[in-house]
């Protein structure tokens, strides 16, 4: 039960970092490599300390590492941070996938009832009718 609880706030951690466009932005920016917070904050229209808070936020749900290099803080994205989001929407995806694939086979099977003559035998599967 407590591992179930951990994986929520990580859960928790990861999409609340990734709701925030400013921080998909930051994270955009870290795809090509490693980056010094300095040349992240450039773009952003706002403070340094703003964007700090933000990379706070990343680093705080596992999506970002920090490695200081004397005075200069560089930051490179963390892929396996995403992970626990990613399992879960393959959990979700998998799941309301098979609940579709199952609704479409039922109707199917509802719209060849309907439209078979009432004295035929339904057919069985696997077994070619006579013609």
């Amino acid at each position: 039960m407590l591992e179930d609880r951990e994986l929520d706030h990580g859960l928790d951690r990861a999409y609340a970092a990734l709701a925030d466009p400013t921080r998909r932005a930051l994270l955009v920016a870290l795809r090509t490599g490693e980056a010094r917070i300095t040349d992240l904050a450039a773009p952003f229209p706002m403070t340094f300390a703003g964007v700090s808070r933000h990379i706070g936020v990343l680093e705080s749900a596992g999506l970002v590492r920090r490695v200081v290099r004397g005075r200069e803080h560089w930051l490179s994205i963390r892929p396996e941070g995403l992970s626990i989001a990613q399992a879960w929407i393959g959990e979700q995806t998998a799941f309301w996938s098979r609940r579709a694939d199952a609704l479409a086979d039922r109707l199917a099977r509802r719209d060849a009832d309907r439209l078979m003559p009432e004295d035929a035998e339904p057919a069985v599967p696997g077994e070619e009718a006579d013609d």
